[in-house]
């Protein structure tokens, strides 16, 4: 018996507990390096949801409601290797925890704000009571610091949701204040899958050398996140082949993401709106998710190897970049270079861009790079079994294998190509004769 299946079927030992403990009293599900095995949480089964590189919140049994505890606090946490940031979010997380109840559940949620102002909690695409919906001033008082609010509501639908304040919105959100909230259908048997992966988008602005998001920024950002977090950071997708995998997108960002899946078309067949019957749903290897939406899409996984999965606006699958620098490519920097070594006291000078800018990547990876700012991430980064992935931001992998037991959430390495089926270099000469 797993602590979940424990901890589920304990109600009357677990509803004695304080309210401080509720965090700790967590019925644990998997992390992106966990099991995911199915559960019996609350008497019914369902398989937990694996969000990238975070968790789902633990909640405790009192007389038949499921209580959660979320905590509005500042948080310092890893972007990427090399860098860090001071977000805004939840339970010591940005995203916060991942909420999952089942339809019919009644939840009850006790708030805490340990941030320097007031906020409040929306339930995104959630259907309740006027005063649950968490607009202050509309719906209810601002959560004031160092106060505890209680929401409680009915779970009449099952699907994919999100949570986020909704006062001060525009400083919350961009600090990293957001969370998902999963309701599985009551009938474990709907809708079954053997993975289920969960993350929300979020975009940035964090100067080069600082750590804190820029609030005031609206359309210039330079850090496209999978759950607050950049490539290689981003933990992979992993699936057995011929398993049958949902990921659940949403988006929290100011502009829409055109979220791409090599290797496979899958079939869209959810939004923030409920599921989509599968007379309506549509095929695509690219869907795009717009903002305040969330999209789910499900397909078999029925080619082995490490297949991309990214936001198509190429900019989006970049780090940290200046976007008032000049255009470079075909300017010949030779002789500004000297003069910049003389007027430098002759030391080292790089000029980059003339080429393109994977020469910076190509830099990096001999070592050769000027140092950057303190807690700053590269434009490119990220290296696969063939060199340089030259991918940052939204950018993950799915790995596809034969021998990945079920529920296995380890990471297999690099996919190992049968032979002859690698794209190779080959003699020029061989393409003479061929049409131009």
């Amino acid at each position: 018996m797993n602590r979940r299946h424990f901890l589920g079927s304990s109600g009357g030992l677990l509803a004695g507990l304080a309210l401080p403990t509720l965090a700790s009293a967590a019925v644990a599900a998997p992390s992106a390096t966990g099991s995911a095995a199915s559960s019996s949480a609350g008497g019914r089964g369902y398989r937990p949801v694996v969000t990238l590189g975070g968790r789902t919140l633990g909640f405790r049994l009192n007389n038949g409601v499921k209580e959660f505890h979320l905590i509005a606090e500042e948080v310092e946490q890893e972007v990427a290797p090399g860098m860090s940031a001071r977000f805004w979010g939840y339970n010591g997380g940005s995203p916060g925890p991942t909420i999952e109840a089942v339809e019919g559940d009644t939840v009850r949620i006790f708030v805490s704000n340990r941030l320097p102002e007031h906020t409040t909690i929306h339930w995104h695409g959630l259907l309740l009571p006027n005063g649950m919906d968490g607009v202050g001033g509309l719906n209810q008082p601002q959560i004031k610091p160092g106060e505890t609010f209680r929401y409680e509501f009915r779970l009449t639908k099952s699907g994919t949701f999100m949570y986020h304040p909704h006062a001060d919105e525009t400083l919350q959100m961009a600090q990293g204040m957001m969370g998902l909230f999963i309701v599985h259908p009551k009938n474990a048997r709907e809708r079954p899958v053997d993975r289920d992966y969960a993350f929300l988008l979020a975009s940035y602005k964090i100067d080069p050398g600082t750590r804190r998001p820029d609030p005031s920024e609206m359309t210039d950002f330079n850090l496209w996140t999978f759950n607050s977090r950049t490539f290689p950071a981003i933990p992979p997708l992993l699936a057995r082949t011929g398993e049958r995998v949902r990921i659940r997108v949403g988006n929290l960002t100011m502009t829409n993401h055109p979220i791409h899946l090599h290797g496979h078309d899958f079939r869209v067949t959810g939004t923030d709106g409920g599921w989509i019957p599968a007379a309506a749903q549509w095929p695509e290897v690219t869907t795009d998710v717009a903002v305040g939406q969330m999209r789910v899409i499900e397909f078999i996984a029925n080619a082995p190897g490490d297949w991309a999965f990214h936001c198509h606006k190429s900019h989006h699958t970049m780090g940290p970049m200046g976007h008032g620098v000049p255009n470079l490519v075909g300017v010949d920097q030779k002789a500004a270079t000297a003069k910049l070594e003389k007027l430098f006291d002759g030391q080292h000078y790089m000029e980059m861009g003339s080429s393109g800018m994977a020469e910076m990547q190509d830099m990096a990876a001999m070592g050769s790079m000027m140092p950057l700012p303190t807690n700053t991430l590269p434009m490119m980064t990220g290296e696969g079994p063939f060199g340089p992935i030259e991918m940052g931001g939204m950018f993950t992998t799915l790995k596809v294998r034969d021998s990945l037991a079920p529920n296995d959430e380890r990471d297999p390495g690099w996919y190992t190509h049968p032979q002859g089926s690698v794209a190779n270099k080959v003699d020029p000469k061989r393409t003479d004769g061929l049409p131009r």
